[in-house]
């Protein structure tokens, strides 16, 4: 049997152990991608945000809403552009799956001050007719005015 070049000088039995961990690492990893339907986050469906039971009363809250018929999850949650839309799903998506393994999260869940800032440049993107009038460029006394810092709750109302 012969080594592959970049094996010299390791022993076999270190090698075979090494890609026994790597496999089983690989395997550990595909099962959990699919037992937690990991490749339904991959499509813009809303329904895949409620795959995780704490994700429930804000899709219940998005679905009685106003923005329900005109923006899904991934208008108002992932930034413009390919690469951002990328960064976003698997940064959110590994930090979502190491929080709920660990049970890391709040009972209240929070967004991160990333995410707010994207959800932040959503509202002002889709309602750049009425926000315009905001612009700190324009009226200085507007600076530090967030939409969802008075509208929260607008895309998951509230009972």
């Amino acid at each position: 049997m012969t080594r592959l070049a970049f094996l010299r000088g390791v022993p076999l039995r270190m090698a075979q152990a090494a890609a026994a961990a790597a496999g089983l690492a690989a395997g550990l990893g595909l099962y959990t991608f699919v037992y937690a339907k990991g490749y339904s986050y991959l499509s813009s469906d809303p329904e895949a945000c409620v795959n995780c039971h704490v994700m429930r009363p804000q899709f219940d809250g998005w679905v009685k809403s106003s923005h329900h018929a005109v923006a899904s999850c991934n208008d108002c949650h992932l930034p413009q552009g390919v690469a951002g839309k990328l960064f976003t799903k698997a940064s959110n998506g590994f930090w979502h799956s190491y929080y709920f393994t660990t049970g890391g999260f709040p009972d209240n869940i929070q967004i991160t001050p990333r995410n707010l800032g994207v959800a932040e440049t959503a509202c002002r993107s889709c309602h750049s007719d009425v926000v315009h009038a905001l612009d700190p460029a324009r009226k200085p006394e507007a600076a530090g005015l967030a939409c969802l810092r008075c509208h929260g709750a607008v895309g998951h109302q509230r009972d």
